[in-house]
């Protein structure tokens, strides 16, 4: 799968987002060693902090279609999803509690996880490695002198 047909399936799932509160639509594709592909959207919530991330919603998808350890990369975009097509000019990273998620992700794979962070439109992306959005993570590596 090119980049452009990962973003393009996190365009997809933004625009499936439940997102009435920030009219801020995120969705995110995971794809697996093997080439299958799953999404998530965000889905917000009156009480806000019991909404949910679109790669923590990708993330279960993943768990239960594959196995966290069979991630191999992870598409996000983000902008206004209220139309037919998402739109935004700016590429979107994953939030914080997103990036140590994905983390646990990348230290079961076994591989420092590529992020392709794009803008809603799809016109604007950029390409991270996970170790470089969160430093020093936290992760499962770091639970191992706790036997």
């Amino acid at each position: 799968m090119t980049d452009q047909e990962l973003i393009a399936a996190a365009r997809a799932a933004a625009l499936k987002a439940y997102a009435p509160y920030s009219n801020f639509s995120v969705g995110c594709a995971i794809e697996s060693v093997d080439g299958t592909v799953v999404t998530g959207g965000n889905m917000e919530n009156a009480c806000y902090r019991l909404g949910v991330c679109a790669e923590l919603a990708a993330l279960t998808a993943a768990q239960a279609a594959f196995g966290l350890e069979k991630v191999a990369r992870i598409a996000v975009a983000g902008g206004d999803g209220s139309g037919s097509e998402l739109s935004g000019s700016e590429p979107v990273t994953p939030c914080g509690g997103c990036r140590q998620a994905i983390l646990e992700a990348a230290q079961l794979s076994g591989q420092d996880l590529e992020i392709i962070c794009s803008s809603g439109d799809g016109t604007r992306f950029r390409t991270h490695r996970i170790t470089a959005l969160i430093p020093h993570g936290f992760g499962p590596a770091s639970l191992a002198d706790s036997a």
